[in-house]
């Protein structure tokens, strides 16, 4: 087997200055074209800030770039703040404490406005005031990773990864977690350690609803092999004192089922619209119930609703966005390829006194023809929502029907789209085709923080057809 070459560079110490920052809060700086070792070279070293002036230690050296770790800052950022937990650097959740909110957030907006001119090819006619909240506490669904990180000794790891590898991190607490999930970290590590089956829990799912009829916090405990009946009342014990209203899965997210108290209701509020979702602790909802309150207002005033709209809500799930908009319009029907979700959503339509004007259909949105497009009918405005990934097909069957020589085909084409993205790289490929293969104009984008400290992305386009 070939041995991989070690660059003789790697430990040594430069120093360059920063002309820019990518979104892993990495600092972006080029060295000096005299450069002995490296002329000219592209460098990224994380946590360095624009206008600063490092030296740092060469971590990785390839023929194109180099990786460095900051040894020193010779002229530091006025954008520069000290992190606000004492684990950040050592926890991967996020990337961006040492940077200001008002940096941060133009950090992201530049992310999005690169991205849609740089691969869509496309320029908003206007650019969204950010849609902002709370910096701290903020997130109120998480997955924390369990790891024996040495049960003779007595230790159990609780937490988030360590940045760019699969360690845990040895955390005691986290600012962007309620506080009282924060000081369930270190509670948590002594109730594995009780457990017969310590080194068969790989992971805790923490959810917090609005409201419930006990306790407001589920924990989902995955657990790899079945509870004894004295790890069944430590977990009974750990619910009453912490107030948590205790789920377990055994195998995939189909087996996720409550334990103690047996019954229970866990569900978020959208005020606005006086609504009322339910959901399970493992469904897909949005992390940030104060952020997800503003977006949903926000996506209806965007779609600018007759109270004789017939509106599509693409990848619906839980019905987030259906209810509210059959708040407003005519009918509304809610799509979603999802079984559970979709379920959900009915559920929630009903419980919610709108089943009168929502239809739901469940459907592979990533598996779209034109023939799909006009057996949902005739709709003036649409309201997408896809996960990452995006929603190529779907926009290329759009432009496929914007090409057709039948001018009926042009009536299933809707007036105006909502678009609420959490990958720009994937909302401005799909803006591309919107714009210059369906005839669409991008009218509005901006960006929503529903991540604070974090590189995650979150923003709404609105696209209308002349």
């Amino acid at each position: 087997m070939r041995k991989k070459s070690i660059s003789p560079l790697l430990g040594q110490k430069k120093s360059v200055e920063i002309y820019a920052i990518d979104l892993e809060a990495n600092g972006i700086g080029r060295l000096p074209e005299d450069d002995p070792h490296a002329p000219g070279k592209v460098v990224f070293i994380n946590g360095a800030m624009i206008g600063e002036k490092v030296t740092y230690a060469i971590t990785q050296d390839k023929s194109r770039f180099q990786k460095g770790k900051i040894n020193s800052i010779q002229s530091e950022s006025f954008s520069r703040i000290k992190p606000r937990c004492e684990w950040y650097g050592n926890c991967g959740g996020c990337t961006m404490q040492h940077i200001d909110s008002r940096t941060q957030i133009a950090i992201k907006q530049r992310a999005l406005e690169d991205n849609l001119r740089l691969i869509g090819r496309v320029t908003p006619q206007l650019i969204m005031r950010p849609i902002v909240s709370s910096d701290w506490g903020y997130r109120h669904r998480t997955r924390l990773s369990v790891v024996n990180r040495s049960i003779k000794k007595g230790t159990v790891l609780v937490g988030f990864h360590e940045p760019q590898n699969r360690y845990v991190s040895d955390m005691t607490s986290c600012e962007i977690l309620p506080s009282e999930w924060s000081d369930l970290l270190v509670p948590l590590r002594e109730l594995v350690m009780e457990l017969s089956i310590r080194d068969r829990i790989p992971q805790i799912e923490l959810s917090r609803g609005d409201a419930s009829i006990s306790r407001k916090s589920v924990m989902v405990i995955r657990h790899l092999l079945p509870f004894t009946e004295t790890d069944e009342e430590l977990l009974k014990k750990f619910s009453d004192q912490h107030g948590l209203w205790i789920w377990t899965q055994a195998q995939g997210v189909e087996t996720t089922k409550p334990f103690y108290p047996i019954e229970g209701e866990l569900f978020y509020t959208i005020p606005e619209f006086g609504l009322k979702l339910h959901y399970h602790p493992t469904d897909f909802t949005q992390v940030n119930h104060a952020m997800n309150q503003v977006m949903v207002k926000k996506a209806i005033e965007l779609l600018v609703i007759d109270p004789k709209d017939r509106i599509l809500d693409l990848f619906c799930g839980i019905g987030n966005f259906t209810l509210a908009i059959a708040k407003k319009a005519h009918q509304v029907l809610g799509i979603e390829g999802s079984h559970q979700l979709f379920e959900r959503a009915k559920n929630n339509a009903l419980i919610n006194q709108v089943d009168h004007n929502t239809d739901w259909l469940e459907a592979n949105l990533f598996d779209v023809t034109t023939n799909t497009i006009k057996s949902w009918g005739l709709a003036s405005k649409w309201l997408i929502d896809p996960p990452r990934d995006g929603a190529f097909t779907l926009v290329n069957a759009l432009a496929e029907l914007g090409k057709s020589l039948d001018a009926n085909d042009h009536q299933f084409l809707p007036k105006r789209i909502v678009y609420v993205s959490c990958n720009p790289a994937t909302l401005a490929r799909d803006a591309e085709v919107l714009v210059h293969q369906t005839g669409y104009q991008l009218l509005q984008a901006g960006i929503m923080n529903m991540f604070p400290h974090t590189s995650h992305v979150e923003s709404i386009a609105v696209f209308e057809r002349a």
